[in-house]
């Protein structure tokens, strides 16, 4: 087949001459055994589709039994985070207790962060006078997208105010989602700016009898927070708010920090602002709660001065107006570095009062903290001062002799020791003060 045969005269023997070699008996055809293969390899590979399809059926027949029975993990995790996502929704309608605002809402109770309703620019942000949908007048802080630590700032004013309750520190009405594109925080609103803004600005003058209660109730504040292990750590007049009454709200909470009980000090990178920084924290890294007595010293002078915190108009090493006020005091020159225009001159019970303060402020002034009274001791003084002069101006307007008058005149004067005594010429008295 597809060959010639025949006998081999060489070897003798009967080949077949087939296309591709000679064989010794016929020709075989090469197409019979390819056919064979092919129909093996068939046979093989059906064989193995036949088994992976048999696996595929058991597998999907058993994936249907186990759906017609439970539900699958798939659909069990979406119900699961479905769950979750209403819980965190109903979470975001409060944030430690308080309202949880929109973006969208604030943007319009401010008319969209309107110039014109702008009441103060801080180191953390703006704050904007704002109208909310229920009708309550509000202020609305706005933290800087810069400040890398604005979010830490953010939680920690809500905290604190969140925990605390007193008279003489501003209520928060609520903030937005941490989440949120824009961190803003909502107080209530004070109207009548800040104790800077009737110090140094255009707003009306105080009188010696106003500053003192603001002395007193920034004192009670502050007590309160000492009290209630917080330090406020910005302590300064622009950070005290006054309403129509000219009663104190003490605000700002984001340098605020939680002091641990039985912790002498917190070792931290000083913050605060220039002129108000306790110098023993700013050189030894050392916050404690007489760092805020320090900047409640400085807050102090500016009340009896009416002088600013920081003036580089003034000679260099006055500069500061905590060593101004130091020099004036240790060197009987309180003339000087008392405000005039609040009857230190013209009224002797007030110039009392104010010697008496300058008193507390040379304490509370002091470098090393050990010698700075604690933040209740201030607000015990300050009272005390309060109702001395108050007892004093009371039995002034009975009539009295007039040299009954001359002789407790004569009487009410300070001690010789204090460092006001020298220009105090009637003093004869020899008890130290404190």
């Amino acid at each position: 087949s597809d060959g010639i045969c025949g006998s081999d005269s060489t070897s003798n023997q009967f080949v077949c001459l087939c296309r591709d070699q000679p064989y010794s008996q016929v020709c075989r055809n090469h197409a019979t055994k390819f056919n064979l293969g092919l129909k093996l390899g068939i046979g093989f590979g059906a064989a193995g589709v036949s088994i992976l399809l048999m696996c595929l059926i058991f597998f999907f027949y058993q994936r249907r039994n186990k759906n017609h029975y439970a539900p699958s993990s798939l659909v069990s995790r979406n119900i699961s985070s479905y769950t979750s996502s209403m819980r965190d929704l109903e979470k975001e309608s409060t944030c430690f207790g308080v309202q949880m605002f929109s973006y969208g809402e604030l943007e319009e109770a401010t008319n969209n962060f309107d110039s014109k309703e702008e009441l103060g620019d801080g180191g953390f942000g703006t704050v904007y006078k704002g109208k909310l949908r229920d009708g309550r007048v509000v202020a609305v802080k706005r933290l800087y997208e810069n400040n890398y630590k604005r979010v830490e700032q953010f939680i920690n004013e809500i905290e604190i105010l969140t925990r605390l309750r007193h008279q003489n520190l501003v209520s928060l009405y609520g903030c937005t989602s941490r989440h949120c594109r824009e961190l803003l925080l909502v107080y209530e609103y004070i109207p009548n700016g800040t104790v800077a803004d009737h110090l140094h600005g255009d707003r009306a003058k105080l009188t010696w009898d106003t500053r003192m209660n603001i002395a007193i109730e920034t004192a009670s504040a502050l007590a309160f927070l000492h009290a209630s292990d917080v330090i406020h750590r910005d302590v300064k007049t622009t950070n005290i708010l006054l309403d129509n009454n000219f009663s104190v709200k003490v605000a700002d909470f984001g340098l605020s920090r939680l002091f641990p009980i039985d912790v002498t000090h917190i070792s931290t990178a000083p913050q605060g602002t220039p002129g108000y920084v306790d110098p023993e924290y700013h050189e030894c890294y050392h916050l404690t709660d007489k760092s805020d007595v320090y900047s409640f010293g400085v807050v102090l002078a500016e009340l009896i001065s009416s002088k600013p915190a920081v003036d580089i108009t003034r000679h260099r090493h006055e500069i500061n107006l905590s060593n101004l006020a130091i020099n004036k005091i240790k060197n009987q020159e309180l003339h000087e570095l008392v405000d005039p225009c609040i009857g230190f001159e013209s009224d002797y019970e007030v110039r009392k009062m104010i010697t008496d303060v300058a008193e507390l402020v040379f304490q509370c002034l002091q470098s090393e903290r050990e010698m700075r009274p604690s933040m209740q001791e201030v607000l015990e003084a300050l009272q005390r001062i309060q109702s001395e002069g108050c007892d004093v101006k009371k039995a002034e307007e009975v009539d009295i002799p007039a040299d009954v008058v001359l002789l407790k005149s004569d009487s009410a004067t300070l001690s010789p020791d204090s460092v006001t005594a020298k220009w105090i010429s009637r003093s004869t008295t020899p008890n130290a003060s404190g």
